[in-house]
Order: C-alpha cells, then structure tokens, then sequence
C-alpha cells in the first residue's frame, strides 16, 4: 500500500521555487525607515524629504523586480513615515508663522 499523494500546492523539501526564495533586503529599506521615524520625532523636513526621495526610488526598484527584495513593507512604513513628519513640521511651520 503506498501513502496518499501530497496535497495540491505541496512542494517537498529541497525541491521547490518559491516566492521570496533568495530575495534580499533592499539596501535602503532601514535607512528609509530611520528618515521616516526621525522626520516625525525631531528632525521633520531635513530628514523627511530626503526619506520620501529614497523611499519612492526604492519601492519603484522592489516594483520592478518583486522576486529580488523582501522587505517592501519596511520600505512602505519608512515613507509613510516620512510623509507624515514632513506635513507635521510644514503645518507647525506654518502655526508658528501665522502667530507673528
């Protein structure tokens, strides 16, 4: 008597293409995400311009080749944090300029 074939979408050990076999990291993901975070906790504009920058340059780079990076989701947070520390400082920029 010999065992139950595998289910459908089983793929053995060794013997399988996956998705997100040998992706990397992008290079910039962690940068991205430090601008972003910094750009909301002290450094606004000066670090949440140049995070929207590479942020949007490298989620163009994971779009491109989506088997090649793993880590779109940091890249994401990264820039959405940048965004948001940037709107923060232009909007206390400008309560600080509108109380004059």
């Amino acid at each position: 008597m010999s065992p139950p074939p595998p289910p459908p979408g089983y793929q053995s050990y060794g013997g399988g293409n996956f998705a997100g076999a040998g992706a990397v990291p992008h290079p910039r993901g962690t940068i991205v995400l430090v601008l972003g975070i910094l750009s909301i906790v002290c450094f606004g504009i000066l670090a949440g311009i140049p995070g929207i920058v590479m942020g949007t340059s490298a989620l163009k780079e994971i779009d491109a080749n989506p088997g090649r990076y793993s880590n779109r989701s940091t890249v994401n947070a990264g820039r959405i944090c940048a965004i948001v520390g940037t709107a923060l400082s232009v909007l206390g920029i400008i309560v600080l300029l509108a109380r004059k």
